[in-house]
């Protein structure tokens, strides 16, 4: 029997960071990974906004791409079987609705099925400053099984662009889903640990 490549949900929505949404996706492609995209109508917009590339340039780096309306596609059935989903960027409405269960679009509708299978459902929330509300979704996400993982900058690893800053948040949350991403900086590996008693 022939090995299946592992496949992970790639979403992203319309909070301003697509390119964290678009370097997962290379990302994947450089370990092998098979990716499934659905993004929603305002990431397209924000794609447009922050970055040179067309829909057809991000579409292009996913393996399959599917319509933010078809909510009979592939990866809105949990027979269908990935190592789970991560939504990068996240925004606080697509948070709030995967929260609530009641999903509008096949992003939120494969979310919620990565959470009912119990696969890891990543999301790469961008907002701030948070008020309780966002909080307190934040915390029932968590309570439903979710990893919440903003992409906060690392600077213990000496990032020298905004790309390398990019990049390490990504592999960190590709880290939930057991893949190791090169460009990942790692404490006691690409970076020794200090020490004496200033640390």
């Amino acid at each position: 029997m022939i090995a299946q490549k592992p496949k992970l949900v790639v979403g992203i929505s319309g909070a301003s960071g697509v390119m964290y949404g678009v370097r997962a996706l290379d990302a994947c492609r450089d370990l092998g990974v098979e990716t499934h995209l659905v993004v929603s109508r305002a990431a397209l917009l924000t794609l447009a906004q922050e970055t040179s590339l067309t829909a057809g340039d991000l579409t292009a780096k996913a393996d399959a791409t599917y319509k933010v309306a078809d909510v009979g596609a592939a990866i809105a059935s949990g027979s269908f079987r990935t190592l789970g989903m991560i939504v990068a960027p996240c925004s606080v409405r697509t948070m709030s609705e995967i929260a609530t269960g009641v999903t509008s679009s096949l992003l939120t509708r494969a979310a919620d099925v990565t959470l009912k299978e119990r696969r890891p459902l990543v999301l790469m929330v961008r907002e701030t400053p948070l008020h309780l509300g966002h909080l307190r979704t934040m915390v029932r996400l968590a309570e439903m099984g979710a990893v919440l993982a903003p992409p906060v900058p690392a600077f213990y690893a000496q990032p020298q662009t905004l790309a390398d800053m990019v990049d390490q948040s990504v592999g960190r949350a590709l880290d939930l889903f057991g893949l190791s991403w090169s460009a990942v900086r790692r404490w006691g590996e690409s970076i020794p640990p200090l020490h004496g008693p200033n640390r």
